[in-house]
């Protein structure tokens, strides 16, 4: 069950009803979805990034349907953003993954951005704190609302029954539903003890060390930080023991298979039908490699290289999308790419390195061309062309 929260402004439960693949029209007078040509918003309200191939934010799927359940029990405006087709509202928020939530305070500036729903009481707390947030000066609209939430002990009530039983879910739904949206949140989805940087188990090190070897992009999630989702994924996948490795949305297993798996002809890449993610090149022993040291490799790994966020399979902005559509569509150009979203120290350390700070970036024998707008000028006028042919 969710928390119960407090200081909220609510409709009457009986005008809050609708189905489920109806869009919410009560407290809210529309949930509107923004398109690249809708100007930013400029007044508190919350927005809903989300991707047409990640099935639980898409339309009607269990994200998409929480993100209406909550617009319905709220005063604020509620918005949907399918990030890849506005990449200009992802870009101004910084948006890297969906399903993604910004809440924009009285003057439009993002006062939260919250990944992922799972923890669904932080996003319910934070749309009901965004509600509540006066505006500089106070008074007016937001005295009204403060006066229309005080006292409401019982509304607080018939808003977590809202939330929580759309489809009358049992506590054992809720938990089976928050273990699929985390199995599908990553193509290759790792559950481990500890994280891939400090694993606390000998066999979560040697499936990071097999994962990494063979580099396999991935996503992790400690079990030993929710002792729910460590306890119910034993029953929900009928595998009693950790680490567990699930690949698009399907158990693989534990250690042992995944060994077994990596001896196969082609390895974990081919097994698991997934793209790679080439090493970064350091090796063992010796004197520790410096970032600096680390990103030259990095930038020549291929003649042409494309730092992106996500896969050239699975882009995770726009930007990145338009680049692999570009590259993919020239003649005879090769590639290799660098998903940044995977590795924190790359991409700070890029932004210095070539004096470039936004992505995607690409280079060419270890020169920076650019981000999408000039790979794309040079298409279109047949430099790029050129410039393969010349180096």
């Amino acid at each position: 069950a969710y928390r119960q929260h407090t200081h909220t402004t609510h409709r009457s439960p009986n005008k809050q009803k609708t189905t489920n693949n109806k869009q919410h029209n009560t407290t809210n007078e529309t949930m509107k979805d923004l398109s690249a040509s809708s100007p930013p918003p400029t007044s508190k309200s919350v927005l809903f990034f989300w991707a047409d191939w990640h099935e639980p934010s898409s339309p009607n799927g269990s994200t998409d349907l929480l993100f209406r359940t909550l617009a319905s029990s709220s005063s604020l405006p509620f918005y949907r953003v399918e990030a890849e087709a506005v990449p200009d509202l992802s870009t101004r928020y910084d948006i890297t993954v969906v399903p993604s939530f910004v809440l924009l305070d009285h003057e439009g500036v993002m006062v939260d951005r919250i990944e992922g729903v799972d923890d669904v009481s932080r996003l319910t707390q934070a749309v009901l704190a965004l509600q509540n947030r006066p505006a500089a000066g106070g008074g007016g609209e937001e005295s009204k609302e403060s006066s229309s939430s005080s006292g409401t002990q019982q509304q607080q009530q018939q808003q977590q029954q809202q939330l929580t039983p759309t489809n009358e879910l049992t506590e054992e739904e809720q938990l089976n539903q928050k273990l699929k949206n985390l199995i599908t949140s990553s193509q290759v989805m790792l559950f481990m003890k500890g994280s891939p940087k400090e694993p606390q188990c000998g066999f979560s090190r040697q499936t990071i060390e097999l994962l990494s070897k063979h580099n396999i992009p991935f996503g992790s999630f400690d079990i030993l930080s929710d002792e729910s989702v460590r306890q119910g994924l034993k029953t929900y996948s009928d595998w009693p023991t950790f680490p567990q490795l699930y690949v698009r949305g399907d158990l693989i297993g534990g250690l042992d298979i995944v060994r077994e798996m990596a001896e196969e002809d082609g390895g974990l890449a081919e097994q698991f039908e997934v793209d790679v993610v080439g090493s970064d090149g350091g090796g063992k022993g010796g004197k520790e490699e410096t970032l600096d040291e680390r990103l030259t490799k990095l930038v020549n790994r291929h003649k042409v290289m494309l730092f992106m966020k996500g896969l050239p399979s699975a882009p995770k902005c726009g930007f990145s999308r338009q680049i692999c559509e570009l590259l993919n569509g020239m003649d005879g150009v090769s590639y290799d790419s660098f998903n940044i979203l995977e590795d924190e120290e790359v991409r700070q350390g890029l932004k210095k390195f070539s004096d470039w700070p936004t992505f995607p970036q690409l280079y060419v024998d270890g020169d920076l061309i650019g981000g999408l707008d000039i790979v794309k000028e040079m298409a279109e006028e047949g430099e790029f062309d050129d410039l393969l042919n010349d180096s």
